[in-house]
């Protein structure tokens, strides 16, 4: 490879959890321009950060059409991420800028936060610990898995890896999902069901699915009224699936029982759920784990090294993320 490629790592703390990455990069030769402020980028700091690069690996920072025209000899983008929302891939294809990503190296790490947030939620644990600090010893009455019936929206990577973990606690699982594994469902037990069934049963509501035009506003008040009232609902995918607006007023009316969020509309986050004792709030930290941050850093690195040896690049960005793109390009189009 020539010496003199340049990349762009914009993904934040690249390399801090193992240098590996690092040094996989540096053994292939490239000159590397780092992210120096320690956190999410902006478009404007992006677009000084790119300029002058012929590669790049980035992550949850946006990488639009005018930061790709920043540095108009890039010729390629590695994500160290599995979701596409930041990135203009049409941009990039107009460009003949190819894109890979990392699908399913944070799926382990992203099904223990969300159970984690469906037995705090259930065992009352915020409420417990908000009155101990108080000095008062409350025993909260909680509920079990055994008892309840889970509804997962979202049958991928990470939807069968909670349906598989929750069935082993003993609860009943229904699901739904454009193209049912019947495979899968047949042997962990699933119940194939319509959405409006499984807001209507289930006492905790997942969910599993990309930001695409068919998921976006998916939950809103008319699902949220046909829910238990007692039920709790997850979202540990993306932001813009659910209604903001709409479940601070369900928890607080006591419409729905409670709520546990990764991730929002608009990141960082500042809205009224955090006003709610109902509702537990984290911060797009799913991937977070050790081994989860450094399988995606690894793997974004084996993407762009590949590509520069001229090798079959092992996760390019599938044709149907360009599609999904291309029906929100569509429908933004549209006059209201």
């Amino acid at each position: 490879m020539n010496p003199t490629v340049q990349l762009m790592i914009s993904t934040e703390r690249f390399g801090h959890v193992d240098p590996e990455p690092v040094r996989m990069l540096e053994m292939a030769g490239l000159k590397i321009v780092r992210n120096p402020h320690g956190r999410l980028l902006d478009e404007s700091e992006m677009k000084a950060l790119i300029r002058g690069c012929d590669v790049a690996i980035s992550g949850a920072e946006p990488m639009s059409a005018a930061v790709m025209d920043a540095s108009p000899g890039l010729r390629f983008i590695s994500r160290c991420s599995v979701g596409l929302d930041s990135v203009d891939l049409l941009a990039a294809r107009e460009r003949g800028i190819p894109v890979a990503y990392v699908p399913g190296a944070n799926a382990q790490a992203v099904t223990e936060l969300t159970i984690s947030h469906i037995l705090t939620l259930l065992r009352g644990v915020p409420k417990a610990d908000a009155s101990l600090r108080r000095g008062t010893w409350i025993r909260v009455m909680g509920r079990s898995l055994e008892e309840l019936t889970i509804g997962i929206i979202g049958v991928g990577r990470i939807g069968k890896r909670v349906a598989r973990h929750l069935s082993g606690f003993g609860a009943r699982i229904i699901a739904n999902d454009l193209e049912p594994d019947e495979a899968f469902g047949a042997e962990i037990g699933i119940e194939w069901v319509e959405k409006e069934k499984l807001f209507r049963e289930a006492d905790v509501v997942c969910l599993h699915v990309p930001r695409t035009p068919l998921t976006l506003g998916m939950v809103g008040r008319e699902e949220l009224a046909g829910m238990k009232n007692d039920a709790i609902l997850i979202n540990t995918a993306r932001g813009g699936l659910i209604d903001e607006a709409a479940l601070a007023d369900a928890l607080r009316s006591g419409q729905l029982g409670g709520a546990g969020l990764d991730v929002y509309d608009q990141e960082p986050y500042e809205g009224e759920l955090t006003t709610l004792d109902n509702c537990i709030l984290t911060c797009h930290m799913g991937a977070n784990t050790l081994s989860s941050r450094l399988r995606m850093e690894i793997q974004a690195a084996e993407n762009l090294i590949c590509f520069l040896k001229g090798e079959p690049v092992p996760r390019l960005v599938p044709e149907v993320e360009y599609e999904i793109q291309a029906m929100f390009s569509e429908r933004n189009k549209r006059p209201n």
